[in-house]
């Protein structure tokens, strides 16, 4: 049984500032690149010929489209996070999320993420202690650059048994 999930793997030129704070706040930084999670990770025995087939069929009719990033925001409901907002292609990753939770996906749905409360983002930190958190919460609030770029594919990873990220798969838009 394999562990997979489904990603955008986002390329600024300004992608150091990104990489510098996951290095600080980020426990996954050395385990995957930065990332929009459109299918979050699961357990299955789906074979890789009928994931591709699943995905090449959803995304058959999506175009590339202009992402951008801007700001970060403090979110605690669930762990001490940080995200990198969305500014531009909220509305295509929210659309692409539920075209990839169908057919041979449509069960993998985690049980907590009810219909229309999924919100993209990029988590950028994932801190344990208080004062850690409010230096990073700091720290982020005072970045004021701009992350754009293309989308241009979704790719699928494997998550290895140290939580590291083996590319199986990309499917490139129109």
């Amino acid at each position: 049984m394999k562990e997979r999930c489904i990603m955008i793997f986002p390329q600024f030129e300004n992608m150091n500032i990104i990489d510098d704070i996951r290095e600080k706040y980020d426990p996954l930084a050395n385990n995957v690149r930065p990332h929009i999670t459109l299918v979050f990770p699961f357990r299955s025995d789906i074979e890789s010929c009928d994931l591709r087939d699943h995905l090449e069929k959803v995304l058959s009719s999506v175009h590339t489209f202009n992402l951008r990033l801007k700001d970060f925001t403090e979110v605690r409901s669930f762990g001490n996070y940080i995200f990198l907002n969305i500014e531009e292609g909220k509305e295509e990753i929210v659309n692409l999320h539920k075209m990839l939770y169908t057919g041979i996906l449509e069960s993998h749905m985690p049980m907590w993420l009810k219909p229309n409360s999924y919100l993209p983002h990029m988590t950028v930190g994932k801190i344990e202690g208080e004062d850690e958190y409010q230096i990073a919460a700091e720290e982020t609030k005072a970045i004021k650059d701009v992350f754009s770029t293309i989308v241009r594919k979704v790719s699928v990873e494997i998550i290895d048994e140290n939580q590291d990220s083996i590319i199986e798969m990309e499917i490139d838009l129109k």
